[in-house]
Parts: structure tokens; C-alpha cells; sequence
């Protein structure tokens, strides 16, 4: 896509417009700026501290449950040794994501937080997968855990997760990959909660199967909460229209503007979990516009829609069939 419209840009009669680099439109290149690298510094601290809290409580968890004889506490171990992984790999993309654009990586990093998230995802599916296939086996063959032990420690398991959880609660909203760091440890709380609950029914009734029960009961609940996360960071990585956009909204907006006869070309996609770049292109027949109604509409765009890297191609000659101009062309 960028070949094409670098090379179309070459014609005299084109006026390219990029809304991130140009001088006098600092005002939306500041805060999109602003905005892109504020999230990953702030919770850089965050993901450092949970990854720190969920490793100590990993290796507690594992001693417990090699003195206790407690097969749910060791795959339990596993399962947060998971989310420590989870946790620095979303950490190192959102380092990676404030790296400068080189000449190779153009936009920089920022599409590791893509990646990340969909890493996250896929390990949550997978781990809950597992876990729920030892419960369904176990409903047919329950083996009776250490129950005040399991209780103990799955209650501190309440604590350190909801904890880290708390971290990541601000962020949640405005980046898919802290809102994946954030689900990834509720969905553990809320496993330890439920951990803890059959954990005291069977002291109460010695049900055996109570604990795979819950077990598949949480296991369904994450499914769920992360199927979403899944979804959306799948098409961010297949660079889909971001889901908070309409693009034919945007497409209205552009087409209404004054002297645009009409568009094409248009593409809206998502740089990296908190970036949105648009490039389209306007057949405008009156002439050039000026940089100022070009920045005017740069800064709209990101201002109504959250699109901070607009780049606008002006062609004013009727005589010329801009190659990209038809639908099925991309």
C-alpha cells in the first residue's frame, strides 16, 4: 500500500499530505505523541511489579505444594508461571513500542503490543485448556486434595492477583494489551476464589468432585472474558478497521469535506494497540488545499476518531485514473 502511494505522490499534480511530520500541525502530532508513549511508561512499572509479585508467588506456591502433597497447587504453579510470561513479554512490547522508527521498521515497534496481545490470549486458551481437560478427568476419578493447605495459599493467591489486576485497572480502556495483562489476572483471582470456595466445601462434605467442578466452571468463564481480547487482537494483527471506528463514518466525514468531488483508496488500521493510522486518498478538482485545511482535518480525524497518523493524497487532474482508484483494488 505505502509503494503505491509513495509512487503516486511522485506525479506533480499530487499533493501528499502526511498529518504526522508537518510543523504546523504539531498540535495533533503533540498529542498523539502524547498519547502513544504516556501508556506503556506508566504501566512499565506495573508490569515489572506483577511480574515480580505473580514469580514470588509461583515459587511459594510450588514449595507448598511439594510439602503438601497437593497436585492442584503445583498446576496451579504452572498456571501462574504462565502469567509471569505473559506479563514480560506484554512489558517488552511496551518498551519495544517506544522505540524511534529506523530505517528498516518505519513505524517502529509499536505492532509488538499487537503481538503480545494475541500471544496472551492464545497462552490463557491454551493453559485454561489444560486445565480444564485435568478437571474433566478428574470428575471421573476425584482424588482428594489437601484442603487447608490448598485454602491457605489460594487465598493469598486472591491477594497477589487481584493486586496485580489493580495495576492494570486504569489502563484497561485505551490499550488491548494492558486490557490482556488486566484479564489474565482477574481470571486468576477469580480461580484462586473458586479454588478457596471448594477447597472449604469439600472440608465441610468431602465431595471430591466439587473441586474439577468449579474448576470447569471458572475454566468456561475464562474462555469467555479472554474470547474477546482473542478476537480483537487477531484483527488488529490482520490489520482490520480498529473496533471502536466506523469507517463508514470516516468515509462520510471525508467525502463531505469542501471541495472533495470524491475518494478512494481509503484504509484505516491499527499501528499497535494504542496508535490508529489512516492513508486515503481525495480527488479534489478546484485545486491544491492549503496545509492549514489539511491539518484542520488531521486534527478532527483525531480528535472524533482516535486516528492520529492521517496521511492524504490530493489529486486535482479529471484527465488522470489514479490505479488504485478502483474498489477491488487494494
Amino acid at each position: 500500500m505505502s509503494e503505491h502511494d509513495h509512487h503516486h505522490g511522485s506525479h506533480d499534480h499530487h499533493h501528499d499530505y502526511d498529518g504526522h511530520d508537518h510543523g504546523h500541525s504539531r498540535h495533533a502530532h503533540g498529542g498523539h505523541h502524547h498519547h502513544h508513549h504516556h501508556a506503556p511508561a506508566r504501566f512499565g512499572l506495573a508490569f515489572g511489579l506483577g511480574a515480580a509479585l505473580n514469580l514470588g508467588f509461583v515459587l511459594t506456591e510450588a514449595v507448598f505444594g511439594v510439602l503438601g502433597h497437593s497436585v492442584a497447587l503445583l498446576a496451579d504453579a504452572g498456571h501462574n508461571l504462565g502469567d509471569v510470561l505473559g506479563l514480560l513479554v506484554a512489558w517488552t512490547a511496551s518498551v519495544l513500542a517506544q522505540r524511534s522508527p529506523s530505517e528498516r521498521y518505519t513505524y517502529g515497534l509499536g505492532s509488538t503490543s499487537v503481538l503480545a496481545a494475541l500471544f496472551n490470549a492464545v497462552v490463557l486458551l491454551v493453559i485454561t485448556g489444560a486445565v480444564a481437560a485435568e478437571a474433566a478427568r478428574r470428575l471421573f476419578a476425584p482424588e482428594a486434595p489437601a484442603g487447608v493447605t490448598v485454602m491457605i495459599v489460594a487465598a493469598a493467591g486472591i491477594l497477589v492477583n487481584g493486586a496485580t489486576a489493580a495495576l492494570f485497572a486504569s489502563g484497561r480502556k485505551g490499550d488491548l494489551n494492558v486490557r490482556g495483562a488486566f484479564a489474565h489476572m482477574l481470571s486468576d483471582a477469580l480461580v484462586a476464589a473458586g479454588v478457596v470456595v471448594a477447597g472449604g466445601a469439600i472440608l465441610l462434605t468431602h465431595w471430591s468432585w466439587l473441586d474439577p467442578l468449579v474448576s470447569l466452571a471458572i475454566s468456561a468463564l475464562i474462555v469467555w472474558g479472554t474470547w474477546g481480547l482473542l478476537k480483537e487482537s487477531l484483527d488488529m494483527a490482520l490489520d482490520a478497521v480498529p473496533s471502536g471506528i466506523e469507517p463508514s463514518d470516516v468515509r462520510a466525514y471525508l467525502a463531505a469535506l469542501p471541495g472533495v468531488d470524491q475518494l478512494h483508496d481509503l484504509h484505516i488500521w491499527g499501528m499497535s494497540t494504542t496508535e490508529t493510522a489512516l492513508t486515503c486518498h481525495l480527488f479534489m478538482p478546484d485545486g491544491h488545499p492549503s496545509d492549514a485545511f489539511l491539518a484542520e482535518v488531521c486534527d478532527t480525524l483525531r480528535k472524533r476518531f482516535g486516528i492520529g497518523h492521517t496521511t492524504l493524497q490530493v489529486e486535482t487532474d479529471a484527465a488522470y485514473a489514479c490505479p488504485l482508484e478502483p474498489a477491488h483494488v487494494i
